[in-house]
């Protein structure tokens, strides 16, 4: 496969210099092009033809909200991943980009105007390779729109390319050059091998799997684990739930702190349960989806009357706090066999070894497949763990969530 073709969208020069350095020190990623705004990202776009887009929100002329928009109108489906700010104001403005059709985003670290991009450039990378390369198989499979050339030309003025600032300035560690290299060479994987891969796994017995200390109960509660390419999955999933599925639902998203709220909020305008960031105190109840707020564990207790939700700043696990192991063995500890525990994309192992701890208990568990995964890390751990009964692509998992709930309900 070619490297991920990348075009970058910020009106600072500094910036587009520092991500296009992390990009080309990717041997999976490639620069397309650069724009300084919105309606030169749109002017450049059939030309440069990328497979994934890096758009910062705050730019004059054409900023990243109406970029998004004008790219709905048009009818294109090159992956967006914003550049977002921390501030409470640029998480609203985030999820508004999800709404439009952004994929994800990376916050920007407070010193972003400065080599300290260099902090979020390993998972900048992650979700160039991870979207990108989705496309790319989009367009080898003939299922990537052709972009609307037509339309692109109104786009076209006289305004002389030399005209745009040019890129200078701004350098990043060395070490993290190299760091990046590495990651990037390791963790790539061979995507014209997936499906050969995928048909390896599939043939896994059950024999292989552990062996479950009694027989799965009726369904008393939902949790789903997932970290890189979740907004969207999580998105299309809550559109689609049952309105009368019996369980609650609890979410751990890896997601910073103060942008899970507007997450909820704008999960809550399309699902048709309640779904909000969790509270200490919470009741879990069904026709209710609690999100585990950033930089804090959420755990559930089993109390006689009602299940309460727990927020803590115990230690990270996995590196994460919300950690889904930490959420899984609460629910192991409380629910033992009576849970439908749901791990999907992301990288890394988090919520692997305890969801697999989870179906030894006599729980049910579901794993989101290779194909559909922005990053199959966290499920194909789980599944390699055996910690997995079914694994099944992103487009169908609303329909199992429901088929799960109702058929196994009390």
């Amino acid at each position: 496969m070619d490297p991920v073709s990348v075009l970058i969208v910020d009106d600072s020069a500094l910036m587009r210099s520092l991500i296009g350095k992390i990009v080309e020190s990717a041997p999976g990623l490639r620069v397309a092009d650069k724009a300084m705004n919105g309606r030169f990202a749109l002017q450049k776009l059939a030309r440069a033809n990328p497979d994934v887009i890096v758009l910062d929100i705050e730019m004059p002329e054409m900023n990243g909200v109406e970029f998004l928009r004008e790219r709905k109108r048009l009818g294109i489906d090159i992956p967006v991943v914003i550049l977002s700010s921390i501030a409470k104001n640029g998480a609203r403005v985030t999820m508004e980009c999800l709404e439009l059709g952004a994929c994800d985003f990376v916050t920007k670290p407070s010193g972003a105007e400065s080599a300290d991009l260099h902090t979020v450039a390993g998972q900048i990378v992650e979700l160039l390779e991870g979207y990108g390369g989705q496309y790319q198989l989009k367009r080898i499979a003939g299922t990537a729109r052709r972009l609307p050339v037509d339309l692109l030309k109104g786009y076209e003025t006289s305004r002389s390319e030399a005209e745009s600032p040019a890129d200078h300035g701004g350098t990043l560690p060395q070490e993290t050059l190299e760091s990046i290299a590495r990651r990037s060479a390791q963790a790539r994987p061979d995507r014209q091998g997936a499906a050969n891969l995928r048909a390896g796994e599939a043939r896994k017995t059950a024999a292989e799997k552990p062996v479950p200390l009694r027989s799965p109960g009726a369904i008393e509660i939902i949790a789903i684990g997932i970290s890189t390419g979740g907004p969207n999955a999580l998105r299309e999933i809550f559109a689609k739930l049952d309105p009368d599925l019996p369980q609650p639902i609890v979410v751990v998203q890896h997601m910073p702190a103060g942008f899970t709220e507007e997450f909820a909020n704008s999960l809550d305008r399309i699902c048709p349960l309640e779904v909000k960031e969790a509270k200490e105190g919470d009741i879990v109840k069904p026709g209710r989806v609690l999100i585990a707020p950033g930089d804090k564990h959420i755990q559930v207790e089993k109390r006689p009357l009602a299940t309460i939700a727990h927020l803590s700043d115990a230690p990270p696990e996995n590196g994460h706090r919300p950690s889904a192991d930490v959420l899984f063995e609460s629910v192991r500890r409380e629910f033992q066999n009576h849970a439908l525990g749901i791990i999907m994309t992301g990288m890394g192992r988090d919520g692997a070894a305890k969801l697999a701890e989870l179906y030894r208990e006599g729980s049910r568990t579901i794993g989101q497949d290779e194909g559909s995964s922005i990053v199959y890390g966290m499920p194909r751990v789980a599944w390699e763990l055996g910690g997995v009964m079914e694994q099944i692509p992103l487009a169908e998992m609303a329909k199992a969530i429901n088929r799960y709930g109702k058929e196994f309900s009390r």
